[in-house]
């Protein structure tokens, strides 16, 4: 279903508006152009339970992922049943507007149970889920500007096009092939084996919206794509990119990840090992059972309109130099495997790839994307109480770190921050808390770029300090927590600045560690206490860390 526009932006400039995020836009774009169908908005109530517990919209169709718009309280309490709200970007383009028929407070715990079949933040879809908003907004959409996108333009294909594309071919059967990551030798066999098999066209339909913190950029994995589709007989496939928010919910995503390719005009989908895998628990064990996700697809196939081909792990034959799946494989034969793992071992060491693993093409546009451990970014976290030593050993690493000429080194003090990048907040949580989520927002920044952000602030909340990692993590940086495990005790007796002073006789409210809480770190990467340490053996101790570690 493709949703009518408005043409009139009249009708949409006095209305109340949303700022969507990331994961939101992704939504609304897939909305709109139809590859949610039968979505028409976002789900209301009665939808959005039924989905939860029954994978089926009201209407009795088939819907495995609750697709909402969560706001605010604050947002919601200016929001009734039938108001028009206008959905626009962070830059304040206005890409739609909802008639909002349904306000709700969705049960986070019961989706994560449901929809992830756990609760373990381990889970990325369960930690996304657990930090959004507590009102979702459900209703009808109407489309105003359509999402823009300024990357590989020419490969934005929605349905429309792609059906279009697909019948200007010929093609009878069409096979989609779902990834979020670089495709090597092994993808190659195996969608080739799926091509020949239903005698069909494939469409390489990667994910480019969001995937999974860490994942490899979807810049580079496109020209890994264009560099693989030089392997494939011409014109065979179809590359075309989906900008898709994973939610990494397994077998539900497997079904989801069907019924979108058959808005795209696919007649079967090979869903592998794991398919929208996220990974191991907090116990180290899968999420999901290795082929859960065939199992649930083939379930609802012929319903859905889609053949499944199913496949499993594939393997390298040494010595027949071919590929072949795990059962394949007689007792005796010597197979060849590289996890994802080593593999991105091996690129951040510098080390051969060898070539019956991916394509040498492949392997040179990844190299541009993992550089060694030592030319990486990464971060550097100070935290604790003010006195504790934080700012002076920060600066001497990050002399000694500077000492060698070969690393760029920012140094973000919570002091010179407040100065500059927040001028005019005060020291209410609230601010405070801006206050460390800036820091914390630039030094990611400054570390995927390549540089070393070294960080001091007091910093005494534990979420807002697992706010700065996140940033960090989600592009794949190094983030080393630092806590200057320095007691009150000792701190007031240093209280250069004369702050304790004040807060005992009452002249300062709301001092760390007097009238407001210090949050100690559970699990920081180094614990420090100065007070029989001296600056020099402090800053050698973190030196020597990041030597054991690789990242000098």
């Amino acid at each position: 279903m493709i949703l009518n526009n408005i043409t009139d932006n009249s009708i949409v400039s006095d209305l109340r508006a949303w700022t969507l995020t990331a994961r939101q836009i992704c939504d609304l774009e897939l909305i709109i152009n139809g590859a949610f169908s039968p979505l028409n908005g976002f789900l209301t109530e009665e939808n959005y339970t039924n989905v939860v517990h029954n994978m089926r919209l009201m209407s009795g169709e088939l819907w495995p992922i609750p697709i909402v718009l969560d706001v605010t309280d604050d947002f919601a309490a200016f929001v009734s049943e039938g108001i028009k709200i206008a959905l626009r970007t962070p830059e304040g383009i206005i890409l739609a507007v909802l008639t909002v028929s349904s306000i709700y407070r969705p049960n986070h715990i019961v989706e994560a149970e449901r929809v992830f079949g756990t609760t373990d933040e381990a889970h990325p879809g369960v930690k996304v889920l657990m930090r959004q908003n507590n009102v979702n907004l459900g209703g009808i959409i109407n489309a105003v500007t359509p999402v823009t996108h300024h990357d590989f333009t020419e490969l934005r294909l929605g349905p429309k096009e792609v059906k279009t594309e697909i019948a200007l071919r010929g093609w009878k059967n069409v096979v989609a092939f779902q990834t979020r990551n670089p495709m090597h030798r092994a993808h190659v066999e195996l969608t080739l084996r799926a091509m020949k098999q239903v005698e069909a066209g494939l469409l390489l339909h990667p994910v480019v919206g969001l995937t999974k913190a860490g994942d490899v950029d979807h810049y580079t994995r496109v020209r890994c794509y264009r560099e693989v589709l030089q392997t494939y007989p011409a014109d065979s496939v179809m590359l075309a990119l989906l900008p898709l928010a994973m939610r990494m919910a397994g077998p539900r995503e497997a079904v989801w990840h069907a019924l979108i390719r058959k808005n795209f005009g696919a007649t079967h989908f090979i869903v592998g090992r794991d398919h929208a895998g996220p990974g191991k628990n907090k116990n180290g064990k899968d999420f999901y059972e290795p082929y859960a996700a065939q199992q649930l697809v083939q379930v609802h196939a012929a319903e859905i309109g889609i053949q499944l081909i199913a496949f499993e792990e594939m393997l390298y034959l040494a010595s027949e130099q071919r590929y072949v799946s795990s059962s394949e494989v007689l007792p005796g034969q010597t197979v060849l495997s590289l996890s994802g793992t080593q593999f991105r071992a091996k690129l951040t060491a510098g080390e051969d790839i060898p070539e019956w693993y991916s394509p040498p093409e492949v392997v040179a546009e990844l190299r541009k994307r993992y550089k060694p451990k030592s030319e990486q970014g990464f971060v550097l976290f100070f935290t604790g109480l003010s006195g504790a030593g934080k700012s002076t050993v920060a600066n001497t690493v990050a002399a000694r770190l500077l000492e060698n000429g070969r690393r760029t080194v920012s140094l973000l003090d919570g002091d010179v921050v407040r100065q500059h990048l927040s001028k005019g907040l005060g020291f209410s949580k609230m601010d405070r808390d801006i206050n460390i989520e800036r820091i914390g927002y630039v030094a990611a920044e400054i570390a995927r770029a390549g540089g070393i952000a070294i960080c001091a602030s007091i910093s005494p909340y534990a979420k807002t300090r697992q706010t700065c990692r996140s940033f960090a993590e989600d592009h794949g940086v190094s983030f080393f927590e630092i806590y200057m495990d320095t007691s009150l005790e000792i701190c007031e007796q240093r209280d250069c600045k004369g702050l304790y002073a004040k807060a005992r006789n009452g002249k300062l409210k709301g001092m760390t560690g007097i009238d407001d809480p210090y949050e100690k770190p559970e699990m920081p990467e180094l614990r420090i206490n100065t007070t029989d340490m001296s600056v020099v053996e402090s800053a050698e101790i973190i030196i020597s860390t990041l030597r054991k570690a690789g990242n000098i």
